[in-house]
């Protein structure tokens, strides 16, 4: 083990849990404040930011880097907005730190409440995208948390900068060291991280699900995981279909197909079936869609190769889309629950009944009715942004925002009273 690095993140974490303890009892508007500078500092830097990205994004080239993920690595004009755009709007959220839970009263005049407190320090770990940046560290500022940034090799230059601009403004506004970032991407710094239940009190992974339950039987520290992204759509009998084609191509390619919450497997009802695959696998096979089928699909979608099991239980991340023809809803469910990874599902359909049904019996972190699953996430979802998207159902489930960053404590009121 290197030395060095094991003192560099010790040192780090100890910074960040002094750094909590000072951003945890400071006012709302110092906090606030704070975000809002690093917004406007994110966009006067753009030009900057966007230089140095050409670095990482030029590397990745070079290595082979998939298209996908190069997709998530560019940092243009609207990502770049859009992340000081989160800024703004974690600014403006309801302060949660000190709200007040619950309240009750005990028959012997206790008054019993719990109130929200930072959990503390938090350590990310995440890969390509280097917006994941700015989204935690707006999060844990707001939320009184330190944090820990260590990203992946393939944007160290991109999440240099940002971590960079974002840990000068809130020294300027007095907040120093709640941001901590490790420019070092060997692979010793996250086995250093999870050996310090001590100063940090959370690890959130944002990477491939063998890295996540890696990191979830090695770590001391709890992990906050979660499984692949294997997202489903049912076409039910009672489509309207040309709104389940503009829904399905959303999923699948309208936004980005390397993102955990794209469509992986699209489950059409037999009924609909022929009037409805031929026309929207058209629409994938422009796009250049793999189509992968069962047997009844490839009897209507020739060109779709044979899916396996293996098909059913995987996380693409790809130009790749799973087609599985069922006889009814019941089946679709079981499919969902046998194959999926509990994270976004969705149905197609103007029967109230069975979207209630689905509602009802899918058991997963977000489950649609007539919209496209790549909403979940906590920018669409009003949370500002998020930490992750947790498939677990302890603590938070699904885009994890401010709220899921928090836990509480016990308080309590009496007048003299001793217990007998």
């Amino acid at each position: 083990m290197n030395d060095s690095i094991q003192k560099m993140i010790s040192s780090k974490a100890k910074k960040a849990k002094t750094a909590m303890r000072i951003l945890s009892r400071s006012s709302a508007d110092i906090r606030n404040n704070t975000l809002l500078a690093m917004s406007e500092n994110i966009l006067k830097a753009k030009e900057e930011i966007q230089e140095v990205n050409r670095s990482d994004l030029e590397n990745g080239k070079n290595t082979g880097l998939a298209a996908p993920l190069m997709q998530r690595l560019l940092l243009d004009d609207k990502k770049i907005e859009r992340m000081a755009d989160n800024l703004r709007q974690v600014a403006a959220l309801p302060d949660p730190i000190g709200e007040v839970i619950s309240m009750r009263e005990r028959p012997n005049g206790l008054k019993i409440g719990t109130v929200r407190v930072p959990i503390g320090v938090v350590g990310v770990v995440y890969e390509s995208r280097p917006d994941v940046t700015v989204e935690v560290s707006a999060l844990c500022i707001k939320s009184g948390n330190g944090v820990i940034l260590r990203g992946g090799s393939e944007a160290i230059h991109s999440n240099t900068i940002l971590a960079r601009i974002l840990s000068d403004t809130a020294e300027a506004e007095g907040v120093p060291d709640a941001i901590q970032f490790v420019e070092i991407i060997d692979r010793q710094v996250v086995y250093e991280l999870i050996r310090l239940p001590e100063y940090i009190d959370l690890v959130i992974p944002r990477g491939s699900n063998e890295f996540v339950q890696f990191l979830m039987r090695e770590s001391d520290i709890p992990v906050l995981g979660h499984a692949d992204g294997i997202c489903h759509i049912y076409v039910d009998a009672a489509a309207d279909l040309d709104m389940a084609t503009n829904i399905c191509t959303n999923a699948k390619v309208g936004y980005k197909v390397a993102v955990c919450n794209a469509l992986e497997t699209l489950l059409v009802h037999t009924d609909v079936a022929k009037e409805f695959l031929p026309g929207f696998c058209a629409i994938m096979n422009e796009a250049k869609v793999d189509i992968r089928g069962c047997d009844r699909t490839q009897k209507i979608v020739p060109d779709a190769k044979p899916a396996t099991d293996d098909d059913w239980r995987t996380e693409y991340l790809d130009y790749i889309l799973s087609i599985r023809v069922v006889d009814d809803i019941d089946t679709a469910i079981d499919h969902i629950e046998t194959y999926g990874s509990h994270h976004s599902d969705a149905i197609i359909t103007e029967s109230y009944s069975a979207s209630q049904r689905f509602l009802k019996e899918v058991d997963s972190a977000a489950v649609y009715v007539n919209a496209s699953t790549v909403f979940t996430d906590g920018y669409e979802f009003g949370l500002g942004a998020e930490v992750g998207i947790s498939t677990q159902k302890l603590h938070s489930r699904g885009p994890m925002g401010l709220e899921g960053l928090t836990s509480y404590k016990y308080i309590i009121y009496g007048d003299g009273q001793v217990r007998e």
